[in-house]
């Protein structure tokens, strides 16, 4: 198995629960890769990160990602050759909508990422197995809203959290369990 975590926007591979997970993960012999993403969250930089960084897409390949990592994560999958299947996705704190942005400047940041639209039947043919787990306190990622838009959109087994915020360190998540049991 290979595994390819997408971190979120002001994270890096040694924050929040990432570097628990990795060293879960290899304690099961299981190669982890999180690649460090730019500080600037541009659509073609993330997915061209990304796309350096993949190899050998199989069935055994699963991605994570965590908040914007998991538009990342949807937009390299839906360039990719129709004929590509991978194991699966665990998507955590995903959006397609936001709320409660700091400022103008997130704001348009962002935008790109909200208005680009991703071909979800693209997504839904690289995997059956998706998985997307939601905090119910999340103060950027609306619970209802964004976990009808994956169940909908990408059939995905949502997992509803209580009180995890946007499973952060500041939120004082620094291991997430739930991840190891949809792997």
């Amino acid at each position: 198995m290979q595994i390819y975590l997408v971190h979120r926007w002001d994270g890096n591979p040694d924050s929040d629960w990432y570097p628990w997970l990795k060293k879960q993960l290899e304690n099961k012999g299981i190669n982890i890769i999180i690649p460090k993403m730019p500080d600037n969250p541009e659509i073609d930089k993330w997915v061209g990160i990304l796309r350096k960084k993949v190899k050998n897409l199989d069935k055994n390949t699963y991605f994570i990602g965590h908040s914007i990592g998991c538009q990342t994560i949807m937009r390299y999958l839906q360039t990719l050759q129709d004929n590509i299947e991978i194991g699966g996705l665990i998507f955590v704190a995903g959006w397609f909508r936001l709320q409660n942005l700091e400022d103008e400047e997130v704001e348009e940041m962002v935008k790109p990422w909200l208005e680009d639209n991703i071909d979800f039947s693209k997504i839904k043919n690289k995997t059956k197995n998706i998985s997307a787990i939601f905090s119910t306190n999340d103060k950027y990622v609306d619970f209802e809203e964004n976990s009808k838009l994956f169940r909908d959109k990408l059939n995905a087994k949502i997992i509803k959290i209580k009180d995890k915020g946007h499973f952060t360190s500041e939120d004082n998540i620094i291991e997430l369990h739930e991840i190891l049991e949809e792997l």
